[in-house]
């Protein structure tokens, strides 16, 4: 009998849902309720990372193994948000602690270069079509900054084009086209998946563009892939005006051995990447083509300076060098693509079947659910029995033990098991079965 037909009706009012929702919650997670208090006379809100907040409170973890994490409260979960996609190896993975350690044991920080930066470089330039020369940062948000500045280095021009709705680290994030964080740097925007408009704004740029900036599957805006006829206009564009063509992978080289770009055929100037690359430290890269990446070339007169204290870091590097040389090969990424293709069709088949507007968008192991019908091929703004489906469903996933984004996104880590998987269906399942009048009452125009 399948869940649909078991689990009974609950509070067919959605405010009233959320309200008993986090009322569970809360009288559930004392500890981590107490440990938000105290951090809040030290923090402003209580953290240090937007992300990671939500009312009443977050919940505190303590501990992780494999795919499980373990919250303050002694609560276990099945980890399915994978540190946003950078804990792509789970969280004790053992050939990536062993190497860590080993670094850490021939001294932390040794104020030079080492080998194993340039193994790791030699292992990325290998596996993307756009890169040939390479640099590291501490993170993706570093790696686009300074992939931007490359653009402009090389190029003499100053403005960046991006996508409405589109999110490049902490400081180059574009929900709306102000942002008090954003870095003070000249913007042009166009619309995600819209090949015309692309063509047209960035061709209307002219030489005035520097860089194109942008994700082939949009990761933190809902997992929403790039049409091929897009990236394909975007390529022509920029190579008509001379603008740089910059896929941020930060996220999605994850889906093959050599990237999202690799699978779509189609080769940017500049990669940027970071997250998983590093077994789980902190971690950035950007690369392309030598042309442009000898703007930082020591070697050369009046070359970029590119700084940044822990970019080489001997954890990061040996730990880099593990991940990417011995555990997420070809057929490893091949395999977390095809588990969580096959993880998507399931959850879209228990929404279709239950005739909700509901789906999950995404490719490969990242995906995000959305709750409306219709084909969602760029950002938008959510209604706001959206946002409180969107929360809703956060909330009673964590009440079954399934940890996620509460922007409703999941990345799988290789430790997540079809078993795992089979579990995330069925209890999403459960939530439909279960909210059903609540998404039924919900519906309205996309």
């Amino acid at each position: 009998m399948s869940p649909l037909d078991q689990v009974p009706l609950r509070n067919s009012d959605l405010e009233a849902a959320l309200a008993e929702a986090h009322a569970a919650y809360a009288a559930g997670r004392p500890r981590s309720a107490e440990i938000h208090a105290r951090a809040r006379r030290l923090m402003p809100g209580g953290n240090t990372r937007s992300v990671l907040f939500y009312t009443p409170f977050p919940t505190a973890m303590v501990r992780g193994e494999g795919c499980r994490l373990w919250d303050a409260d002694g609560r276990e979960y099945l980890d399915l948000l994978g540190e946003y996609t950078a804990g792509l190896f789970g969280h004790s993975e053992r050939r990536i602690i062993d190497a860590v350690k080993d670094a850490l044991d021939r001294g932390i920080n040794l104020a030079s270069v080492g080998e194993a930066e340039q193994e790791l470089a030699g292992l990325i330039v290998g596996r993307f079509p756009s890169i040939e020369m390479v640099r590291f940062t501490n993170s993706g948000t570093e790696a686009n900054l300074m992939a931007l500045a490359a653009a402009r280095g090389f190029t003499g021009r100053v403005k960046t084009m991006v996508m409405r709705g589109g999110y490049h680290g902490g400081v180059l994030t574009f929900a709306s086209e102000r942002n008090a964080v954003n870095v003070p740097i000249p913007l042009a925007f166009t619309d995600y998946n819209d090949p015309e408009a692309a063509m047209r704004d960035i061709l209307a740029e002219g030489d005035q563009l520097a860089a194109v900036l942008v994700e082939p599957m949009l990761g933190s805006g809902g997992c929403i892939p790039a049409s091929a006829a897009f990236l394909g206009a975007l390529r022509e564009a920029t190579q008509r005006t001379g603008a740089v063509l910059i896929f941020d992978e930060v996220m999605t080289s994850r889906h093959g051995r050599g990237g999202l770009q690799e699978r779509m055929g189609v080769t940017p100037d500049m990669t940027t990447l970071g997250k998983y690359m590093a077994g789980g430290m902190s971690f950035g890269a950007f690369g392309g083509r030598a042309g442009i990446m000898e703007v930082f070339d020591g070697h050369r007169p009046g070359t970029l300076p590119h700084a940044g204290t822990f970019n080489n870091n001997v954890w990061s590097m040996a730990a880099g060098c593990v991940a990417m040389g011995e555990i997420f090969d070809g057929e490893t990424a091949e395999a977390l693509y095809a588990r969580g293709e096959a993880l998507r069709e399931a959850l879209n088949a228990v929404c279709a079947r239950a005739g909700v507007p509901m789906q999950f968008t995404g490719r490969g192991s990242m995906l995000t659910v959305h709750f409306r019908a219709g084909a969602i091929e760029r950002p938008y703004a959510a209604r706001p029995a959206e946002d409180r489906l969107r929360e809703l469903f956060f909330f009673d996933m964590l009440a079954a033990g399934i940890y996620l984004a509460r922007r409703g996104m999941a990345a799988l880590s290789l430790p997540v098991t079809e078993a795992d998987c089979a579990r995330y269906v069925a209890v999403v399942e459960e939530f439909v079965a279960a909210r059903q009048p609540l998404l039924a009452e919900a519906a309205g125009p996309a």
